[in-house]
């Protein structure tokens, strides 16, 4: 059980303290210089996680193992970085911004489960999606 929850929970507190972050970045800091930084410190935290779990691990030969997904998923989270970063200087707000990403992401990854993975398009995804977006509607209308 706990191996199933403890990945939520991490996620939940890691996007607490990167919301925060995110919006905490100086105005007046170009949001590609702060990544710099925050890549940095991402290598750096990596590498010594990998060497503190993988005991006789070997970074270079786990390098030889990866595909395009690394490759892509480098592009992708600082397309989220940036994203977040411009979004909390052009106003949005902490609460209302992720509510209304979260809940188009929801409805998008509806259909990329149908049909890049095959995934059960069921009744209730598909009253999840109509509820996702009265939500959106909602939370930006009143």
């Amino acid at each position: 059980m706990i191996s199933y929850i403890w990945p939520i929970a991490l996620i939940v507190l890691s996007n607490v303290f990167y919301q925060i972050s995110a919006k905490s970045v100086p105005d007046n800091v170009d949001p590609l210089a702060s990544l710099t930084a925050t890549y940095l410190v991402g290598a750096i935290v990596s590498g010594v996680l990998y060497f503190l779990l993988n005991h006789n691990g070997n970074l270079l030969q786990e390098y030889g193992k990866l595909n395009w997904a690394s490759i892509i998923l480098g592009f992708t989270v600082v397309g989220l970085e940036v994203g977040w970063i411009y979004a909390y200087k052009a106003g949005w707000q902490i609460s209302r911004g992720f509510i209304v990403q979260a809940a188009f992401l929801a409805v998008v990854l509806v259909f990329v489960g149908y049909f890049l993975y095959h995934e059960a398009l069921t009744l209730n995804k598909i009253l999840g999606v109509f509820v996702c977006l009265i939500g959106l509607a909602v939370i930006n209308l009143f």
